[in-house]
């Protein structure tokens, strides 16, 4: 091949080349969107994230309204119930920064197209509204999410998983509705998935007494032990009893990983609470704390879908404490010891306060909690103790046994050695 040919290829590469580009270039200005947002830039151009004060969802029939006071957010659909802060403050967060990745020229009215139907009978065709408003109640923002986008080649988007975005419409843009690559998992228009989900953390247990069901003044029995290592002991145990380990030794970590489900508003609590066959118990700590708990069975709800319907309780909290002033000391410890000792011991009541302050707020509060959490709880007596078994009586001489012959005394044949020579 000599030079020209060479220069001649090099000349139809480049102009191929170019063809290529201008129709590429064409084509993208043809499909071009004329939203107002577009491909890489942020959905809302500019939510000042800082000053939210007020977060609203909606699906449906359902609605949770978070609102923030003294940098603290609630749940006001469960009676201003403390929010995870971390939740809300990332939900804000992520509306903030996320951007667009398409743009549909769509008009409002088309929004149903999208998933964003509120009329709609199928849930998923609903849509969430989303609002955000600041501390005089000026609307900063008001989003529609729409319908999830599958991955494409996703095998488990065959199944509603691979998720790979969302439509989105925000109200103040009517150029059309977006492709965010966010599915926005937390912003749930349940107020339950919402609330901040500390509890009890009831340590060293020193006693337990628990009422028998519909008479909560009255003792079904009470449980004790002399130090946070020992075994319980049962009060009034009769002879014959035997305290079964298997039974109570889930008490000694009770409510130690406790959780709740939700919490039951006050005007709700009537029509969803067996009250009648409320028990009451009482807890004791080797540390002073002192919780005086209540728990009723709830109202069975109706089944979801295939799924057997799940026993729940209703649980109040009600907690005193008396925690020592300072530690006691022993005379033959060293100096070096006793400064030990009393960092680990101002450490703990530091820590023991702190939790005092938290666990107090829930009182007056009724939660919702399930069977596994309070079971242990719900122990009669005698699921407690064991009998002891009657030892099987000798069978008098001269009975007759299982053959219906009589029972003979049979002795042994015993070998006498023989006489030894001198004997």
């Amino acid at each position: 091949m000599n030079k020209r040919q060479v220069v001649v290829l090099w000349t139809i590469a480049l102009l191929l080349a170019a063809a290529a580009w201008i129709v590429r270039s064409g084509k993208n200005q043809s499909f071009e969107s004329k939203t107002q947002r577009s491909r890489g830039q942020t959905l809302i151009a500019d939510l000042p994230a800082t000053e939210v004060a007020k977060l609203e969802v909606r699906s449906g029939e359902q609605t949770t309204t978070l609102v923030r006071k003294d940098g603290k957010w609630t749940v006001a659909e469960r009676e201003n119930y403390p929010a995870k802060t971390s939740t809300v403050n990332e939900a804000i967060r992520t509306l903030a920064e996320v951007t667009v990745t398409d743009g549909i020229e769509a008009a409002p009215a088309l929004a149903p197209r999208f998933g964003m139907d509120p009329g709609a009978k199928e849930e998923k065709d609903r849509g969430t509204e989303v609002v955000l408003s600041n501390d005089a109640g000026t609307e900063l923002v008001r989003l529609t999410l729409g319908k999830n986008l599958e991955a494409a080649g996703d095998p488990m988007s065959m199944m509603g998983g691979g998720a790979s975005g969302r439509f989105v419409r925000n109200h103040a843009d009517e150029t059309g509705v977006y492709k965010v690559g966010e599915i926005f998992p937390t912003l749930s228009a349940e107020p339950q998935g919402w609330l901040d989900d500390s509890f009890l953390k009831v340590e060293k247990i020193k006693a337990i007494t628990v009422s028998p069901a519909a008479k909560p003044d009255e003792i079904a029995w009470k449980l004790t032990r002399s130090d946070e290592n020992a075994e319980f002991t049962l009060d009034g145990i009769q002879p014959g009893e035997t305290l079964d380990s298997t039974a109570t030794s889930p008490l000694k970590s009770l409510f130690s990983y406790a959780r709740f489900e939700d919490v039951i508003p006050a005007a709700k609590l009537e029509s969803v609470s067996k009250a009648a066959e409320k028990q009451t118990v009482k807890i004791e700590t080797f540390e002073g704390f002192a919780y005086t708990l209540t728990i009723a069975p709830m109202t069975p709800e109706p089944p979801k879908g295939d799924a057997p319907a799940e026993d729940s309780f209703i649980l109040s909290v009600d907690l005193a404490a008396e925690l020592p002033a300072e530690r006691k000391k022993d005379e033959k410890e060293s100096e070096e010891d006793a400064k030990t000792k009393d960092k680990a011991f101002a450490d703990r009541k530091a820590e023991l306060e702190k939790r005092l302050a938290a666990e107090k707020s829930l009182a007056g509060r009724h939660f919702k909690v399930t069977r596994y959490s309070v079971e242990a709880l719900l122990k009669d007596r005698a699921t407690l103790v064991k009998k002891a078994e009657a030892a099987a009586s000798p069978t008098p001489a001269g009975a007759n046994n299982q053959t219906g012959r009589p029972i003979e005394a049979v002795t042994p044949p015993i070998s006498i050695p023989p006489m030894q020579e001198g004997e």
